[in-house]
């Protein structure tokens, strides 16, 4: 690994460990629950103890009640799905949405090595790029953030279906999932419904300030990062700027309502915006 990779991870690094001690870890803590409640140790009954958790072969053997005490069982397998497709290589801002999506992906999963919990990621376009299975460690997540920083995808295009099929395929117990995407796809709702029936699965909608609105700046050429294509928009048009404002505003709506329809938690984190707000007012409606 070369220098400034090294610099760039270390640098997420000290960022994303920072923000999950000081900020995430009791947020993400309540807003990701464990498996259940496990059995911990057995003390005297006190009063105002539940009597349905008296055990009763301990009560008999030492003629005197004794209660179960029983405590979170935090163990959590959490699934990073992080697209790397072609759009991701862009932004008008301070960072391309790559490079936000490593950040965030570093912080959760710092905050989920903290709770004792596995992270695995699966990267794709429009295929599986790279399946990292879930572990726990500091070095388990450097590897993550390099590999999100240095990867070169094959694919150009967005598959979100098949990145979906493939986690509900190689996770099989339920997890926390979070995809983390542009959503630039139009045909995953029955692979999103599959998914979110099995995991608890969390939407990180990424997306870019001019994703939104067009600057009037004349005829200006447009090149698709996933298809390579080469379109010339006359953004001086004020019916072009609007049009091209009410196509995004409705593609946002119809996410919106699908995540709505499946009970999926969501929000849209923004390129060169602080992403800490949304991610604990995310965090946050999931305790209310």
């Amino acid at each position: 690994m070369n220098d400034d990779i090294l610099k760039k991870v270390r640098k997420i690094e000290i960022k994303a460990r920072g923000l999950s001690q000081q900020m995430f870890s009791g947020e993400y803590h309540s807003a990701f629950k464990g498996r259940g409640m496990a059995f911990s140790e057995v003390r005297e009954y006190q009063y105002g103890d539940d009597v349905r958790n008296i055990d009763w072969n301990v009560t008999a053997r030492l003629n005197h009640p004794y209660v179960k005490i029983f405590e979170e069982e935090r163990e959590l397998t959490v699934m990073l799905l992080v697209d790397v497709s072609g759009s991701h290589r862009f932004g008008t801002t301070s960072q391309y949405k790559s490079e936000l999506i490593a950040e965030i992906a570093a912080t959760l999963a710092f905050s989920a090595i903290h709770n004792n919990d596995k992270v695995g990621v699966v990267m794709f376009s429009d295929r599986i790029e790279k399946f990292i299975p879930p572990k726990k460690g500091s070095s388990h997540i450097l590897r993550i953030i390099r590999e999100l920083i240095d990867y070169e995808p094959v694919g150009k295009g967005t598959d979100i279906a098949e990145a979906l099929r493939y986690f509900t395929n190689v996770t099989k117990k339920r997890s926390t999932a979070f995809l983390l995407s542009d959503l630039y796809d139009d045909d995953y709702e029955n692979a999103l419904k599959i998914a979110a029936g099995k995991h608890d699965l969390v939407v990180l909608h990424i997306d870019d300030p001019r994703e939104h609105a067009l600057p009037s700046m004349g005829l200006v050429s447009f090149r698709d990062l996933e298809s390579g294509e080469i379109h010339w928009i006359d953004t001086s048009s004020r019916e072009v700027r609007q049009s091209y404002s009410d196509y995004c505003r409705k593609y946002e709506e119809l996410c919106e309502t699908l995540f709505q329809k499946y009970g999926i938690d969501h929000t849209t984190i923004t390129t060169g915006q602080d992403f800490v707000k949304p991610l604990i007012s995310l965090f946050k409606r999931r305790n209310s």
